[in-house]
């Protein structure tokens, strides 16, 4: 693969990382984390824990676990999960996953991964979610591998092919596993596809032929689904401003989104780990072109993740009010249509519309849910009750 410098977008090594836990407990920002999510008596037990770890597997052990389960004890009625028996003892691999939310996807895919007896897994994120120091220290130390967005058309091919050898190396040499979204950013419209660009970013090095780079990487889509998207009324402003411009972020959008993520309240969460497309890709004639290739990849991914999608009241409510049905009415009850009725109020009312555009900003709102269902039928995928 040739040698590269990995310095601007590798986590930490622990020497760095243990330099950073000393930044990390002086930061404001941790306190605040600390005083929402923990009880006094814990806030001072787990800082003391936290300066005193010596490694990222302390680090996240005494203070990402309890962090992540106390998130999801507050804002979540549970997070259920299929399909880990697939992983077998295979370490290697790169999950290709659906993006709802900026943090906890990956977090709780994590977390997961430890729970099943795995060693967790690098992420990628954008170098645009660094809103500061002690957001960089506490990606980097957990594992963060930073995708760069911005640049001329050569930088950004440069960061291409740095990230594509990076995650190679870590994965067929060193025998890693990394999480990558399937497309640049989170669905904002419930609607989850692959970027192509995504897939062919992984093959930018390495001397193989083209089905042999993917096969080695072990794609492994992973899918997750949360009842209530704690960023749907920011998705929904995003989608609605687009169609009347070109939507341009505030500066603390990123940050306020993570926000949201972590305290936004999300009902049931359910992840899915897919099958492997490696056994699907075999199948395939190798006569067909390159683009033909990534088309299937990527058709093939996303037929996994909507397979394995976890449908919830909420995203069969959604699919009869935009199509002024009843074919779901055994799905959903009273409660779930109240809380979506507050759901699309505090909409309403945080994007200020005018009454004639109601019904567009409603549109939107309804797709966001309705989409999983609507993939699902697509391809005669089951539609089980949830």
């Amino acid at each position: 693969m040739g040698e590269m410098n990995f310095d601007n977008i590798r986590p930490y090594t622990e020497q760095e990382a243990r330099e950073a836990i000393q930044r990390i407990t002086r930061q404001s920002e941790f306190n605040t984390i600390l005083s929402y999510i923990f009880s006094k008596e814990q806030h001072e037990e787990l800082t003391q824990k936290v300066r005193n770890a010596k490694s990222i597997h302390e680090f996240q052990n005494e203070f990402m676990r309890p962090l992540v389960e106390n998130i999801l004890s507050k804002t979540s009625k549970g997070v259920s999960d299929t399909g880990f028996e697939k992983l077998k003892s295979d370490k290697q691999r790169l999950f290709v996953a659906n993006h709802r939310d900026i943090t906890l996807d990956s977090s709780i895919l994590a977390l997961l991964l430890v729970e099943h007896g795995y060693e967790s897994c690098e992420i990628t994120w954008g170098d645009n979610l660094i809103a500061s120091p002690f957001v960089e220290d506490f990606g980097k130390i957990n594992r963060m591998i930073t995708v760069f967005r911005e640049g001329t058309l050569r930088q950004t091919m440069l960061y291409s092919r740095k990230l594509s050898a990076y995650i190679r190396k870590r994965i067929l040499d060193e025998k890693k596993a990394v999480w990558i979204a399937q497309g640049k950013g989170r669905t904002k419209n419930g609607d989850d596809k692959t970027d192509v660009g995504v897939l062919k970013m992984l093959t930018l090095e390495g001397n193989e032929e083209l089905s042999e780079k993917i096969e080695t990487l072990n794609i492994t889509p992973v899918s997750i689904s949360f009842e209530w998207e704690p960023c749907d009324i920011l998705k929904t402003k995003e989608l609605y401003v687009s169609i009347k411009r070109k939507y341009i972020k505030d500066k603390k959008e990123d940050l306020n989104s993570i926000i949201g993520g972590i305290l936004g309240q999300k009902g049931h969460i359910h992840l899915s780990i897919c099958n492997p497309v490696n056994q699907v890709i075999k199948k395939w004639n190798s006569e067909i072109t390159n683009k033909e290739f990534f088309q299937k990849l990527a058709s093939q991914i996303d037929k996994e993740i909507y397979e394995n999608y976890k449908l919830w009241p909420s995203n069969f409510l959604a699919y009869d009010l935009l199509n002024k049905s009843g074919k779901f009415t055994d799905r959903y009850n009273k409660e779930t249509k109240e809380i979506f009725d507050e759901h699309l109020r505090k909409t309403f009312s945080a994007i200020e519309v005018d009454k004639n555009e109601e019904g567009t900003v409603r549109h939107l709102f309804l797709s966001i849910y309705a989409n999983p269902v609507i993939n699902k039928l697509k391809y005669n995928f089951s539609v089980d009750k949830p």
